[in-house]
């Protein structure tokens, strides 16, 4: 049965592999961008339909404009909510204008137009599951150290992001915002049925050169030479990209799929493991860092680049797990391993690079 599926932000890291698995998968999809006229941004996705004309729509949205996402929803069955915004904290200048109102303002004006679409049954949204070390936070926790206070230090779905503020970690804060409203729009009726997907520090290949993420940062700081002196002794959970994108497709189709999914592997890794993993395919593998930075050269510069001394001793050197175990049983996801991941993104970065 022919099935329609609008996908936000779909010139996205993770949206474009979210779409490339729906159309592969017989899927029509309609795919929000802010402008049709960025050539750039629209033609990897146009790309994905090369196999499967006809299959795809482009609308143009934004997640300021209320109801400017109606008409890409009409005859959908199935919301992919992925569009927010991301970035690094060097970048964050305005928390509240950047990360704060796109995010839980955005929020409501998707849900608000699915309230107003009756041919929609359900809603993914993707969601944050993480501390991702330096860069950024998710729904489920401000801090790695919070970590510790949970039973047998792993962090579960139940668990939500209590100690982050506008003015501490405003990453988590506008996500955690934003998963919590879209479970009280959806409590407030019961039409639709909503899943969030809660994905840690996503790494792998990207579908597109152009794609803003803070994760494809942090890897880029890695690959590009910019951590040469060395990486600070912080560990986050990590998930492949294709992987996240998967759970959001399969959480559409399975009937039983029901409240937050964590994607994530189960240990956590160093910033130092993902630097020696990227140093031995590296083709310059001499500006890859190979040691940790003392702490007190973390601690001293960490507001050079927008982070907080109070992140950096909530965060450095301590270690936790993750249960994915939903995940898995309920969505049948099956993790790759992390040199896969990261190989598979080198690869692509220098096949992009190439292209240019």
């Amino acid at each position: 049965m022919s099935r329609t599926a609008l996908v936000t932000g779909a010139s996205g890291y993770i949206a474009l592999h979210v779409v490339n698995f729906l159309l592969q998968d017989g899927w029509t999809v309609h795919g929000t961008v802010r402008s049709l006229k960025n050539a750039e941004k629209i033609k990897p996705i146009l790309a994905l339909e090369k196999g499967s004309p006809g299959t795809l729509r482009l609308f143009e949205a934004d997640l300021l404009d209320e109801g400017s996402f109606l008409e890409s929803m009409q005859s959908c069955d199935v919301v992919i909510h992925v569009a927010s915004p991301c970035i690094m904290p060097e970048h964050i200048k305005d928390p509240q204008r950047q990360l704060v109102t796109p995010a839980l303002e955005g929020t409501r004006n998707v849900l608000d137009s699915v309230n107003k679409t009756p041919c929609v049954q359900r809603v993914i949204l993707t969601s944050s599951a993480r501390t991702n070390t330096m860069y950024k936070e998710a729904a489920m926790r401000g801090n790695a150290d919070e970590a510790l206070l949970m039973e047998n230090h792993t962090v579960h779905e139940s668990y939500w992001n209590e100690a982050s503020s506008i003015s501490h970690n405003a990453y988590a804060y506008s996500k955690t915002l934003a998963e919590r409203e879209a479970w009280k729009m959806a409590d407030a009726q019961n039409r639709w049925k909503l899943v969030t997907i809660c994905p840690s520090t996503v790494v792998g290949p990207s579908l597109t050169p152009n794609s803003a993420s803070a994760s494809l940062d942090l890897i880029e700081q890695i690959m590009n030479g910019s951590m040469i002196f060395g990486v600070p002794d912080m560990n986050m959970p990590m998930v492949d990209v294709r992987e996240v994108a998967l759970a959001h497709v399969r959480a559409t189709k399975i009937p039983e799929a029901r409240g937050r999914y964590i994607l994530s592997r189960h240990e956590v890794t160093s910033l130092l493991e993902i630097a020696l993993i990227i140093r031995s395919v590296h083709n310059y593998r001499w500006i890859v860092p190979f040691w940790k930075l003392p702490d007190w050269i973390v601690r001293l510069t960490a507001p050079l680049v927008g982070v907080t001394r109070k992140y950096i001793d909530c965060n450095l050197g301590i270690k936790f797990t993750v249960d994915n175990s939903r995940s898995k049983s309920e969505l049948g996801i099956e993790y790759r391993s992390l040199d896969e991941s990261l190989t598979d993104q080198y690869n692509q970065r220098v096949l992009d690079k190439a292209r240019k």
